[in-house]
């Protein structure tokens, strides 16, 4: 679960390398965010190949989409898996990715509703 003040990688190829959360967007008094909720960031470290060629700067805000974290995540068959790091692919005030593409696995709650974008550029499902 995210909430205020983590620290997150960036999964995607913005240019970003981490971010950490500043507001946790859904709702009066939310304090966590799971996979599929939308952040507040702010970009922290930038990548080192491509400072030069990045489509964001360090300090600026952006919102970003939870792809991956490492509370356990129950499935509906009793199952349950969680991934190794918490991880997040930036957005614009629209709604659409920055990056074009999404590196590493996402989850399959990300295919419904309206993040449909996000699910057709990451590279595999879990």
């Amino acid at each position: 679960m995210i909430q205020q003040q983590t620290i997150l990688k960036v999964s995607d190829n913005s240019g970003a390398k981490t971010v950490k959360c500043i507001k946790v967007l859904g709702g009066f008094k939310r304090k966590v965010a799971k996979i599929g909720d939308v952040i507040v960031v702010s970009v922290q470290q930038l990548r080192n190949k491509s400072r030069v060629t990045s489509k964001v700067q360090t300090g600026e805000i952006y919102r970003a989409l939870v792809i991956r974290t490492r509370s356990r995540i129950l499935k509906k068959d009793g199952s349950n898996y969680r991934f190794a790091e918490n991880a997040v692919s930036l957005m614009n005030k629209q709604g659409k990715p920055i990056a074009t593409r999404i590196i590493g696995p996402v989850s399959k709650r990300l295919r419904k509703g309206r993040f449909l974008k996000f699910a057709s550029i990451s590279t595999g499902f879990v």
